[in-house]
């Protein structure tokens, strides 16, 4: 899907929040508060609101929206399980084509990392490869809590954007 953004602010309530629900992984409820905010006059102006009200939330909100978010490499991914786009963003890192290895030492970080902090590790797959990853969750593993969930939300709202990107065509028609 690839629409402008005058398509998207005529969008009914219903039809914005089933396109743009999961742009930020299994919080419809986000978009849903943001369509008020329409007529965006671009890409960048939606992205703006949606990080506005993420940034608004209190911690144990921020908290929430990490949380559903999936282990890397987890089990729902092997299962199937995964939204659309988390599993073509998690294939696109190699995170299904692990070795035994790679898998076990995956597992054991993200655990690891869950125990810690009380949320699983966030990282824009699209922007990182498996090595990258797995450095990146041992790193960060070290980290204090309130940094972690900067640096998680930080790293929701790149996905957010690369989310929204594929959906909103992004030309000089989009200006209102």
């Amino acid at each position: 899907m690839n629409m402008d953004i005058p398509t998207i602010n005529a969008l009914p309530y219903e039809d914005f929040v089933n396109i743009f629900g999961n742009v930020v992984e299994k919080c419809p409820i986000i978009t849903a508060a943001v369509w008020s905010r329409r007529p965006f006059e671009s890409l960048t102006d939606l992205e703006a609101a949606i990080s506005q009200f993420i940034d608004a939330l209190s911690e144990s909100g921020k908290e929430g929206i990490l949380r559903c978010h999936p282990d890397l490499a987890g089990r729902d991914l092997q299962s199937g399980t995964l939204t659309r786009e988390s599993r073509e963003e998690q294939a696109g890192a190699g995170l299904d084509a692990l070795g035994p290895a790679e898998a076990l030492r995956m597992t054991r970080l993200n655990e690891d990392y869950k125990q810690r902090f009380g949320f699983p590790f966030v990282i824009c797959a699209r922007m990182n490869d498996k090595t990258r990853i797995l450095l990146q969750l041992s790193e960060r593993c070290q980290h204090e809590r309130a940094v972690e969930i900067e640096r998680g939300v930080e790293e929701v709202k790149k996905i957010c954007r690369l989310r929204l990107q594929a959906l909103v065509r992004t030309n000089a028609s989009n200006k209102l």
